[in-house]
């Protein structure tokens, strides 16, 4: 019989969605732990806020740079066994980044790190996409990329309160131990793949890396798609990395566990995500990324104003336009391509994603430290606004624009 995927409300599908999640927490709290505590790199390495940034952006790199050869890997050995590999190895190199001394080292290990980190984003869309029943695809992605939100919130947020006590390594090293037991619950609970056979155990291998990799990169869908997580997600790693510095200085003078706590409007994202899904699944996935865009420009907008309570709640709208967009753009990526090349597909996706993190990340410490924290939103919101324009030029007549006709 053929396998045509699970659907919700079985064993499978919840086992499925929860392991996820387990492996959402242990790879995003782990990649942003360092963020909640750059003033305090900063301070105790005595580097420029850009400079204490790149513990940032080296994993972000790391991870980028990693996606594709991770997403050849688990077509040879197995979506599960892949992400399994790449989570254990990421602990245990997060668990020896808080005993750096200097920076180089802590940027040498976060990027080795980053490396690790790269299969669970490089296969976990391409594993729901053959393991989830076509019609709720788009419904999976989005409680997925849910539960990529939870771990990002708690990696801010615990090693932020604890760093506070304890300084930046006991932050990070908080975090490499519950991400620890968060990798234990995705062993333990994530099914094994029905949707798809390994390389290794089949006769006919099938196209070999090259010509997997041909089809998403000729189609001017995809290329609009990972301009979406270019961009998006460049001038979002931004916000978050430097707004700390922007609410600690005048005229705001917060006190940095008041700002740690500013993380929590993540949890916008845990609530955007699983939505934007859903009403995709119901009118589309264009008009939603292009509403999402537009909710985080108005977000942008807000933190220009020199009020701390107005500067949250343009926080909260930034990340759940941001979580939105992202759900759809990422979902939409493996639907939209030959299934041969799902997996690359969505590794080139992150790629893109992930490479915004790491220059825009470092870039816009450069713009907000020579000129100014209104200048900084600006260049956000240009973003925001070139990320729609490849929407609308290449997505809003797209085959795949509606998820009755992606599957």
């Amino acid at each position: 019989m053929t396998f045509s995927g699970h659907a919700p409300g079985s064993r499978e599908y919840r086992r499925l969605i929860v392991g996820l999640f387990f492996a959402g927490i242990a790879t995003f709290a782990q990649l942003y732990s360092a963020q909640a505590v750059l003033p305090q790199i900063s301070a105790d390495l005595a580097v420029t806020p850009a400079t204490a940034a790149l513990s940032v952006s080296a994993a972000t790199l790391g991870l980028a740079l990693a996606v594709i050869p991770w997403s050849v890997v688990a077509d040879r050995i197995g979506r599960v066994p892949a992400m399994a590999a790449g989570v254990l190895t990421a602990t245990a190199f997060g668990l020896a980044a808080p005993l750096s001394g200097e920076i180089a080292v802590l940027l040498a290990l976060r990027f080795a790190e980053g490396v690790a980190l790269g299969a669970v984003p490089a296969v976990a869309l391409a594993y729901l996409s053959e393991e989830v029943a076509g019609r709720y695809a788009a419904t999976a992605a989005g409680s997925y990329i849910a539960g990529t939100t939870v771990g990002g919130l708690l990696g801010r947020v615990v090693s932020g309160i604890v760093g506070e006590v304890g300084g930046w390594q006991s932050g990070i090293l908080s975090v490499a131990v519950l991400c620890a037991v968060a990798a234990v619950l995705f062993l333990w609970l994530t099914p094994r793949s029905r949707g798809f056979v390994p390389g290794r155990l089949r006769a006919d291998r099938g196209p070999g890396i090259l010509q997997r990799l041909r089809a998403p990169l000729r189609s001017p869908v995809q290329w609009a798609l990972y301009a979406q997580g270019f961009l998006l997600m460049g001038a979002f790693v931004a916000v978050y990395n430097y707004l700390g510095f922007h609410l600690s200085g005048e005229p705001f003078e917060l006190p940095s566990w008041l700002v740690t706590l500013l993380f929590l409007a993540y949890l916008a994202g845990t609530v955007s995500s699983p939505w934007a899904g859903a009403i995709a699944s119901r009118i589309g996935r264009f008009p939603v990324l292009l509403t999402s865009i537009g909710v985080m420009v108005a977000g942008a907008g807000l933190m220009l104003v020199a009020a701390a309570p107005v500067v949250l709640v343009g926080l909260l709208l930034f990340t759940a336009g941001f979580f939105g967009a992202h759900a759809v753009a990422s979902g939409w990526t493996p639907v939209a391509v030959d299934p041969a090349s799902r997996a690359q597909a969505s590794s080139l996706y992150y790629f893109a994603y992930y490479a915004g993190s790491s220059v825009f990340g470092w870039m816009l410490g450069l713009v907000l430290g020579s000129a100014s924290w209104s200048w900084f939103v600006a260049v956000v919101v240009a973003m925001c606004a070139a990320a729609a324009l490849a929407a609308w030029s290449a997505l809003r007549q797209a085959p795949t624009g509606r998820i009755e006709r992606a599957v």
